[in-house]
């Protein structure tokens, strides 16, 4: 069963995608905020991570950063979730090295596929050299 990080500062949207996801069979990790999120990728080991970029105490982008930084958790791949849906915001978050992007509210079924996207390129492995 995948392990799904969410990071996310809104409580109602932390509680309808994490029991979603849940319904679905993946294993959640929440997270509230920029820091919590640096903190639980490193501890929790996910599968993947759900980050919101509008976070309190340290934003989405420079989260993505650090975790992407790190060589443990640099090959978990990101999927950046944001309510700002415009192409420079998109092309943000992949500069910080988010694997992909979606925009909120969150629609699940292109988001699930996003979701098993990501998590058969990591079971893949790297293209070879």
């Amino acid at each position: 069963m995948p392990k799904i990080l969410l990071v996310e500062d809104n409580e109602m949207n932390r509680d309808m995608l994490s029991r979603r996801l849940e319904k679905r069979g993946y294993q959640l990790a929440l997270a509230v905020d920029g820091a919590e999120g640096v903190a639980k990728g490193k501890s929790e080991a996910p599968d993947l991570i759900l980050m919101d970029i509008s976070l309190p105490v340290k934003d989405g982008w420079t989260a993505i950063k650090e975790l992407k930084a790190d060589p443990a958790t640099a090959p978990v791949p990101i999927i950046a979730l944001t309510a700002h849906a415009m192409e420079s915001d998109r092309q943000k978050a992949f500069d910080a090295g988010a694997n992909d992007f979606d925009t909120k509210p969150v629609e699940l079924a292109r988001l699930l596929m996003k979701i098993e996207e990501q998590l058969k390129k990591r079971a893949e492995g790297p293209p070879p050299a």
